[in-house]
């Protein structure tokens, strides 16, 4: 009997100790596996910074701000900006203290006042970011940048330009240097440089001097470098009273018949009172309408499409001229005010509407308050604009020689009756059409500061 306990026990010792073992090994892949999934938490939650600038620098000049936006979940711990240049490398700035912000922007300056060992030339501009979490993953941003410490110089010519509210006209200039733009200036518009055509040298720029720019504002040849270092010179100018437009106030009566047709054209979706609807369609869908042909300007050719004045539609009556003030009154109260920068153009119903001159066509739609419009590129960023019509007859991208009928007249948008809207913009600025129907002027004004190739007066 004893030796039969002396060997049982001798198994309960030895099942104890397997067990023991067992339980070590447990605890060994338990902890394993807390480890393994602590360093995948880790790795799932550890991010790479995205770096952007805001908007890119294409220069550095004596201290030109740079904007840095980077994003990461989990924040960020230390940014830093290089500059290289023939072969060196110097930090021109850092920050370490540690931002939890997942979206967070800094400014900075970089240039010759804090890196006077920069040179004028090529440059590397490079910013690094380090994320806020535990593995502290690094990601950069790198260009390539241009030192300038000089700025560019100008010299305009000496013609005197005869101006009036609302007119164009062309300046010729020669800008020398480093820049990356110019133009010419006039209050808060600009309008671009353009080489000289034939090869000549130098450069001009058709500009505007807008319906309501104050009458004091010096029209300024301008060139920039990107950096700050911003250099202007005035045109010579005069504003002869005799030539100075008188815009004409019109009240214009608006009826329900009216009112329904607009809104039910325009927004015929909408709801509530009709005449809150009307005015809300005259003003934000006309500034949303406005800024869609201004932002044609970017469509334009870099040369001249046309070479005879512009001609206006045959046998029309101007209803209505460039910036009269329109008053609209519904049940004798005046419940809106708007300025027309156009001309009305009647005929007779569904009229061809003619080009007013050769180019090619960069819009042809509905166009809210427009209706049916079509816009007609003549290069350096003249275009007219046709609006009202019935249908149209062309297509974005065709070519329209002078004279060509691209459409009917109508009444589609905001129109009372039917006729033409035929308005004039230059790099997005409405202008007075009527000087470009007069050869004499276009000789006087472009074709004798500029080669226009096959102009005839």
């Amino acid at each position: 009997m004893l030796k039969r306990c002396r060997v049982e026990r001798s198994d309960i010792a030895e099942l104890i100790g397997d067990y023991n073992g067992v339980m070590r090994k447990g605890i060994l892949a338990v902890f394993a596996l807390i480890v393994l999934v602590s360093i995948a938490l880790i790795l799932t939650r550890s991010a790479t910074p995205v770096v952007e600038l805001t908007p890119p620098i294409p220069s550095l000049g004596q201290a030109t701000p740079v904007t840095v936006r980077v994003l990461d979940p989990r924040g960020v711990r230390k940014i830093s900006a290089f500059v290289e240049q023939n072969g060196a490398r110097y930090q021109v700035w850092e920050t370490t203290e540690p931002s939890v912000a997942t979206d967070k922007t800094w400014t900075f300056p970089i240039g010759i006042k804090t890196t006077p060992q920069l040179k004028d030339g090529n440059a590397r501009l490079i910013v690094e970011a380090t994320s806020n979490d535990l593995l502290r993953k690094t990601s950069h941003w790198d260009g390539e940048v241009t030192v300038v410490t000089k700025p560019p110089a100008i010299s305009v010519d000496s013609d005197q330009h005869y101006l009036y509210l609302g007119m164009a006209d062309l300046a010729n200039f020669n800008v020398s240097g480093s820049w990356t733009e110019a133009g010419v200036r006039v209050g808060d518009q600009t309008y671009r440089a353009w080489p000289v055509p034939g090869g000549k040298g130098g450069f001009f720029s058709l500009f505007a001097f807008a319906w309501n720019m104050p009458a004091n504002t010096v029209p300024l040849v301008y060139a920039s470098n990107g950096t700050g270092n911003d250099v202007t010179s005035p045109i010579v100018f005069q504003f002869p009273k005799k030539e100075q437009p008188r815009y004409t106030v019109h009240d214009l009566q608006v009826s329900d018949a009216f009112i329904q047709k607009v809104v039910g054209e325009l927004d015929p979706n909408g709801s509530g009172d009709p005449v809150a609807r009307f005015v809300k369609i005259n003003n934000e869908m006309r500034r949303a309408n406005n800024k869609t042909l201004s932002d044609l300007r970017f469509k334009t050719a870099d040369h001249f499409l046309w070479s005879q004045p512009f001609a206006r539609q045959a046998h029309s009556q101007a209803e209505a001229t460039f910036a009269d003030l329109r008053n609209y009154i519904y049940q004798g109260k005046k419940i809106d005010q708007q300025v027309h920068l156009g001309y009305d153009l009647a005929v007779t119903q569904h009229v061809g509407v003619e080009a007013s001159n050769d180019g090619r066509i960069v819009y042809a739609a509905p166009l809210g308050i427009y209706g049916n419009c079509i816009v007609v590129d003549h290069g350096y960023g003249l275009q007219t604009i046709y609006g009202h019509l019935s249908h149209l007859d062309v297509h974005e991208g065709d070519m329209v020689k002078r004279g060509q009928v691209m459409g009917q007249s109508g009444q589609t948008g905001m129109a009372g009756g039917d006729h033409i809207h035929f308005a004039m913009q230059l790099d997005g600025v409405q202008i007075d059409p009527k000087e470009w129907w007069d050869s004499h002027w276009i000789q006087d004004h472009i074709a004798k500061r500029v080669d226009l190739p096959g102009f005839n007066k």
